[in-house]
């Protein structure tokens, strides 16, 4: 029954090829010669435009790159200070419209499943807990920007789009139109290879409109030892009110964990956010498999558990120096934090031994400098989204007391962040440098230096669409790090597509670089991206210089597919190569798998925090 809801979902993407959107103020590029030809020549008759209609549908020749590359400044900025008299919400079906093209209407089966298949956001709800302005104020050019991006970012919105319409008869007051487009809510997940091994799982990311989500799996195998029953729930309440906090509830019971926890939590979303922290309980049962830096050749299993509980306030002030050009975005941020874990099982300890496994409790204080900013752009990460890339630069330091049952001992660390976009269209640039370290008896234990560097370069035109290269470097060692904390190579830290729990380390080094190509073409509703990629990374342990590691080494191309009207991951179709990575059965390998998609990193000053050897 679900494959078959599946399959008519897909095909309510791409029944129609779109009409072009009438807003004056969108500039359309026109379709390739290549295309369009295409699409006349299957014009000619029903059938040839109906396979059209089911294979094809136009994806970047609607002028979306073009406008959304050109708000580089606060589009609101001209409206500073007018009266919202009304706020109108608008929702778009989820499927068929788009906020860039609000005369779409979507063929029959689209509104079909919009209507019948899917809960829009209670408006209500849109207006008490997801605004941060209401009718009678003043308008705030900051404030509707920061809005708008903070629609985008929920995972419950494809997109949204604010547009201020000033009143002819009063001049000084003007209506507000907020469009909002839904994701699609449901998420059915599952495997059956006999009434003896099978699993089910469903994740609801907008119950009944109500913006609360709720992931529910079962697994049952009769012929596993363990447990034979499995069971995992998790339910979401984001942004409570007006107060913008989320709360989160999680019961879980699988063969290798077993928690249960609650969690409130309100970060800084914004510049303007004075006040954000967390409260977090639970307990917690695992299983981990773990080598020994020293003897990679044996693998040894630990039953873990524990009971913890973590909160933190933190409060963000303005920059004190108003006629510095940073003080519109920049602030100072100052915050505490103080957390327990006491553990009932773990492996063996000592004064010197498995420090990570020690009781303990932490008591941090940290102060830092946040300056940030967001640009729009599109085609980064997402598939045709808006997304906001953010922008700036932020300092922080954490001090604290850490009291365990071996005594006490101090905790120092540094970060830095910036980014931006670089002159003359050279792309974006991110760098990252964190140290941090614990210290007792004069000495410094588990301590971490690290760094990044992230590339993206512009949006580079090719025949019709558009290609970006990614260059990612990273650089990661622990400081007297215990045998059983250390670092690994593989997946995304390193050589992904593959898993090596023996390239293992204290020290790590590593160089990613990918080529995405945005093809201007969809299948069945899903967009589709090219990309070719190579990995070079190196780790040892404490004894050695990372000079005397092999260069292990990963190459492959791949497509992506993805629809941002739903919530899935981004199906991901890879052929990989690996020279020199030992443990594998043939130097290739295929995989098809669900890519969940990234995001940019922010400069948003959150808890004070221990760095982890990552």
């Amino acid at each position: 029954m679900y494959r078959y809801l599946f399959f008519l979902l897909f095909l309510t993407t791409i029944a129609s090829a779109q009409k072009p959107d009438s807003l004056k103020t969108v500039t359309y590029s026109r379709d390739s010669t290549r295309y369009t030809n295409l699409k006349l020549r299957m014009s000619k008759t029903k059938f040839s435009k109906a396979v059209y209609r089911l294979l094809f549908r136009d994806v970047y020749n609607q002028g979306k790159v073009t406008e959304v590359k050109q708000i580089e400044t606060n589009p609101f900025t001209p409206y500073e200070g007018m009266v919202i008299r009304k706020i109108i919400i608008r929702q778009l079906n989820m499927l068929g419209q788009s906020v860039y093209d609000t005369t779409r209407k979507g063929n029959r089966l689209e509104r079909f499943f919009s209507a019948n298949l899917h809960t829009n956001t209670r408006e209500g709800i849109i207006r008490k807990s997801f605004l941060r302005f209401s009718e009678g104020d003043d308008i705030k050019a900051q404030v509707l920007k920061d809005t708008e991006r903070l629609l985008r970012s929920n995972r419950l919105i494809t997109d949204a789009r604010i547009i201020v319409i000033p009143r002819e008869d009063v001049t000084w007051m003007a209506d507000v139109v907020v469009l909002i487009q839904d994701a699609w809510s449901l998420n059915f997940s599952g495997g059956f290879s006999s009434f003896n091994k099978f699993n089910i799982g469903l994740n609801n990311i907008n119950t009944r409109g109500t913006t609360h989500s709720q992931l529910t799996a079962i697994r049952w195998n009769a012929q596993d030892t363990v447990r034979k029953f499995q069971f995992r729930t998790v339910y979401t309440v984001p942004y409570i009110a007006k107060t913008f906090i989320t709360g989160q509830a999680s019961f879980i019971l699988e063969r290798d964990i077993r928690e249960q926890s609650i969690r409130f939590f309100r970060p800084f979303l914004t510049s303007e956010t004075k006040y954000a922290g967390a409260f977090e309980a639970g307990h917690t049962w695992l299983q981990q498999y773990k080598r020994s830096v020293n003897n990679t050749e044996v693998q040894v299993l630990f039953p873990i558990e524990y009971n913890h509980y973590d909160i933190w306030l933190g409060r963000s002030f303005k920059f004190p120096f108003v006629n510095s050009f940073l003080s519109k975005n920049a602030r100072l941020v100052t915050a505490i934090r103080h957390n327990k874990f006491v553990y009932d099982k773990r492996p063996e300890v000592g004064p010197n031994l498995n420090k990570i496994y020690w009781n303990r409790s932490a008591t941090l204080v940290s102060i830092g400098y946040s300056n940030r900013n967001y640009k729009r752009d599109v085609l980064i990460y997402g598939f045709g989204r808006t997304e906001d890339v953010p922008v700036g630069t932020l300092f922080a330091m954490t001090v604290g007391q850490e009291n365990t049952q071996y005594g006490g001992r101090g905790y120092a660390g540094v970060q830095y962040a910036a980014g931006k976009y670089m002159p003359h269209n050279l792309g974006y640039m991110y760098g990252l440098v964190n140290v941090g370290s614990y210290v007792q008896n004069g000495m410094a234990q588990q301590g971490v230096v690290g760094g990044q560097m992230d590339y993206i370069s512009n949006l580079i035109p090719f025949r019709y669409s558009f290609f970006r290269q990614f260059v990612t470097a990273r650089f990661t060692q622990g400081i007297r790090r215990d045998s059983l904390d250390y670092l690994n190579i593989s997946k995304e830290q390193g050589i992904r597509g593959i898993y090596n729990d023996q390239l293992i380390g204290t020290k790590r080094l590593t160089l990613s670089t990918e080529t995405v190509f945005f093809s201007d073409k969809s299948i069945l509703g899903f967009r589709i991206a090219y990309f070719v990629f190579a990995d070079f990374g190196v780790v040892n342990g404490p004894k050695k210089r990372l000079r005397e590691s092999p260069l292990y080494q990963g190459y492959g191309l791949g497509m992506r597919l993805r629809n941002e009207n739903l919530t899935f991951n981004t199906l991901q179709l890879r052929i990989s190569y690996y020279p020199n990575v030992p443990a594998l059965s043939s130097p290739f390998r295929y995989g098809i798998d669900g890519n969940v998609p990234l995001r940019l990193k922010d400069f948003d000053i959150s808890a004070p925090s221990i760095l982890p050897l990552q």
